[in-house]
């Protein structure tokens, strides 16, 4: 079998994880331009960009031509453009690995997110949509500086500003607003344009990174933690790996109601009064190399479920209370000529 991962970006050891797994020929990538996980893998596709009416049919047009049989993505922009066309991959014999288009939509945009989970009667930070809103929260005593701003549809931490008082929330709401609309953030936050800022009440606890794991029929079958402990640009530089024993009924009704196939990241916070649910991704984070390297396998189960075998207690061993950092390597890229190097 051959794999496709679409914007990978600089996720070159989620190709490596894929190229380690029996039963995968090929492991192949693409992105809008040339990078470190291309580098790595099998094969490359420089595609169009996300919301270009090319990228889908080259996607498609690629798959075929390399024989790649299940794709799955790297990037939250990505995963609504593909799950809303689907079928268009399930007709040219390409498994989509990824949620319904109702439930991406519902993890990307956070004020959804927000509704999604106080549905489920589990807890989430109180979330306004607009600035008098949050007035009207402090000027009653429901909410209190700071509070914490970011782009409905954001990821990465870009635009993220807590505000300590009425100045800085009206001046800040503005400077998030530009930011948006003159970044990639602007497409999707289009569809909300008059409210593509989400208010939240800032959460004091610790932050922890959580794995939900479905087989490719949407039924829960794992779950694993991760425990935050410093972050960088938005992704979990140091982590503890974690017992998920408290998080287990949350991970429950969230991977039952969800549907997704694979993996589903949520990211919480652990408070004296319980567990809050901060953001849902449905793709492999920031945060997974801790699992993985605490004995999670999720590309090679994945791989073995993609060839109708059952689910493998060995891909989901993991131990908890490692302390694992990110590492940087510097690599070439390019070489003098600007020909990237094999």
């Amino acid at each position: 079998m051959n794999i496709l991962l679409t914007s990978a970006g600089r996720r070159s050891y989620i190709v490596d994880y894929f190229k380690e797994c029996r039963g995968v020929d090929k492991v192949y990538a693409s992105n809008s331009e040339y990078t470190i996980a291309l580098k790595r893998a099998d094969g490359y596709l420089l595609s169009p960009l996300i919301y270009d009416p090319e990228y889908i049919p080259a996607l498609i047009r690629y798959c075929k031509e390399m024989q790649i049989g299940a794709l799955l993505s790297l990037f939250d922009i990505d995963l609504l453009v593909l799950a809303r066309h689907r079928e268009d991959f399930e007709a040219a014999g390409i498994r989509l690995v990824l949620a319904p288009a109702s439930f991406v939509e519902i993890c990307n945009d956070k004020w959804k997110t927000f509704e999604f989970v106080r549905s489920l009667g589990l807890k989430t930070p109180r979330t306004w949509l607009k600035v008098e809103e949050v007035l009207r929260a402090i000027a009653s005593g429901e909410a209190a500086y700071p509070i914490l701003m970011k782009p409905r549809w954001g990821m990465a931490s870009m635009g993220i500003y807590k505000v300590e008082n009425e100045q800085e929330l009206r001046v800040l709401s503005e400077k998030c607003r530009r930011e948006i609309f003159s970044s990639y953030l602007k497409y999707e936050s289009g569809m909300t344009p008059d409210e593509s800022i989400i208010y939240q009440e800032v959460m004091v606890g610790q932050e922890y990174g959580l794995d939900l794991i479905n087989d490719l029929e949407g039924r829960p079958v794992a779950t694993f933690a991760k425990q935050k402990v410093t972050m960088r640009s938005g992704e979990t530089d140091l982590g503890r790996t974690a017992d998920p024993t408290p998080f287990l009924p949350l991970a429950q009704k969230i991977a039952e109601e969800s549907h997704h196939e694979g993996i589903l990241s949520v990211d919480c916070f652990k408070c004296s009064d319980g567990i809050y649910i901060i953001e849902m991704n449905c793709r492999i984070s920031g945060h997974y190399p801790l699992a993985h390297l605490a004995g999670v396998n999720y590309p090679q189960q994945l791989v073995d479920w993609l060839h109708g075998l059952p689910t493998n207690p060995e891909n989901l061993r993991f131990e908890s209370d490692l302390y694992i950092i990110k590492d940087l390597t510097p690599t070439v890229l390019y070489a003098r000529d600007n020909a990237p190097v094999r």
